[in-house]
């Protein structure tokens, strides 16, 4: 995204909020359409929510998260410009309960659960760039490594026409022009996590 633009905040406390995003080339924020339906799936469970937006980019799932009631969140951003505008956001919207980390997403992952400050999580999203093959080693660094809490959704957006990850069960599924997203439940989890939202796997269709 080479030219100034912003993302909007869809509800919550900040709802209607216009923020900044940087000029960074390549930064995907999530349509609106995809994120109000993740937050509506979501917010049975985000009151007092630990959340991580690895690849947090313009910091739309994180602030949304926010802005509906989690308890803390933390945006793992490894662009310093994208960083310096998200702080920026953070003391635009006075949102205490938000830090932002510079680091690589993987290698964040990779040093375990005391490097995540508020692990283990209740909610992960994970909205990498596309094209770079990112989603699986993020889901394999999860899983097991003490970075999510019990019955934990991992929300992943991948480019359409993509496989769906591997050794997780999906609870929920929407495709979106040319995202697919998919909230996930490590299969240990699944038998109450799933038969409490759902026990059909729904398929939101297209936008």
């Amino acid at each position: 995204m080479g030219r100034a633009a912003r993302v909007r905040i869809i509800g919550g406390a900040w709802r209607r909020r216009w923020l900044p995003v940087a000029p960074v080339p390549g930064l995907r924020p999530s349509a609106d359409a995809q994120r109000e339906t993740l937050f509506n799936w979501l917010q049975p469970l985000l009151p007092g929510a630990a959340v991580l937006d690895l690849f947090a980019g313009t910091g739309a799932l994180g602030l949304e998260a926010a802005s509906r009631g989690a308890g803390s969140v933390l945006l793992v951003e490894k662009s310093p410009v994208a960083v310096d505008q998200l702080e920026a956001n953070l003391r635009l919207l006075g949102a205490k309960a938000v830090t932002v980390r510079r680091a690589d997403a993987l290698r964040l992952l990779a040093q375990g659960p005391q490097a995540g400050g508020a692990a283990p999580f209740d909610i992960v999203f994970i909205d990498p760039p596309f094209g770079q093959c990112l989603v699986a080693p993020v889901l394999e660094r999860l899983r097991g490594g003490g970075w999510l809490a019990p019955r934990a959704r991992v929300y992943v957006e991948q480019e359409s026409g993509l496989p769906a990850p591997a050794d997780w069960d999906i609870v929920r599924e929407r495709i979106g022009g040319q995202a697919h997203g998919l909230l996930l439940v490590e299969p240990k989890d699944s038998g109450r996590a799933v038969a409490s939202e759902s026990t059909t796997r729904p398929r939101e269709g297209r936008a």
